[in-house]
């Protein structure tokens, strides 16, 4: 498996350097530029799920979140990015895991930890950039979630390695 990796290393890092040039460029942008309430305003016009989500509230960024508090297309944009913050470090932390496997042979813990570890880094340091553009605001609890996201992309990618390698040598011997 580490060899297959290996022949794809240059393939990881390019997806890598790409994701971190989307999170830039999106950090660069201010709020205005990159709202997505217009849209939900013009698609979702019926306000779907507004009565199942009308009793969800919750701490984050120093605010209460919630239907009341933030109206309903805010409250579902903040689902959106939330989702998107998640989601685009799961998958840099599966890109950075790959791109970095073949250099620690022998060490899973380390297979996880230095990706995870740089993603966190990553992650802070996309908000300190957050925190230069005018009408944002960088958070910890971003961090956080985004490490979050990394985390979760790194372990479900090691456990699918495992099977995929746990079968293999299981095939080996019965040949």
């Amino acid at each position: 498996m580490s060899d297959i990796l290996k022949r794809k290393e240059k393939w990881f890092w390019g997806l890598v350097v790409a994701i971190e040039a989307v999170l830039f460029y999106s950090s660069s942008m201010t709020y205005k530029q990159q709202t997505s309430v217009p849209f939900l305003e013009k698609y979702l016009k019926n306000e779907p799920f507004k009565n199942n989500i009308s009793n969800i509230g919750f701490h984050y960024g120093g605010k209460y979140q919630s239907l009341k508090n933030d109206g309903y297309y805010h409250f579902v944009e903040f689902f959106v990015r939330k989702g998107a913050h998640f989601s685009i470090y799961l998958l840099l932390g599966v890109c950075l895991c790959l791109a970095l496997y073949s250099y620690f042979k022998g060490n899973n813990f380390l297979r996880m930890f230095i990706p995870w570890l740089v993603t966190t880094g990553l992650a802070a340091f996309d908000e300190f950039h957050q925190g230069l553009t005018g009408g944002r605001t960088p958070l910890v609890d971003d961090v956080i979630l985004d490490s979050a996201g990394a985390l979760t992309g790194i372990i479900i990618l090691m456990s699918v390695l495992y099977v995929i390698n746990h079968f293999r040598k299981h095939n080996k011997k019965s040949l």
